[in-house]
């Protein structure tokens, strides 16, 4: 059985032999990649890639809701999402909400 540094040695060997044959496979395929984009006369946009410089997508822009319902203090709320506390305090008092639609 081989000791530990004699397996640490030929690691360091596999890993050298692994690297180096990963750039040259890395290298012929970027040969054989710019040679088919030669050929063919192919673009960046053609084959999916980002164009430097072009502009990206607008984000869709923000659109204030109305106000459905406001309080007696002043609070507004939309009428989307989880009622507010103070609207939620008023009707447990015994109010409706349509006292306070706008």
């Amino acid at each position: 059985m081989a000791s530990y540094k004699e397996l640490l040695a030929q690691r360091a060997l596999l890993e050298k032999q692994i690297e180096e044959a990963r750039q040259a496979e890395v290298s012929d395929a970027i040969a054989q990649a710019r040679k088919l984009i030669a050929e063919h006369g192919l673009t960046a946009a053609d084959l999916g890639f980002k164009v430097a410089g072009a502009a990206a997508p607008a984000a869709r822009a923000k659109v204030a809701v109305a106000v459905k319902y406001r309080g007696p203090s002043g609070e507004s709320w939309s009428g989307r999402g989880k009622a507010p506390n103070w609207l939620t305090s008023l009707e447990s008092d015994g109010r409706h909400r349509s006292e306070f639609l706008v």
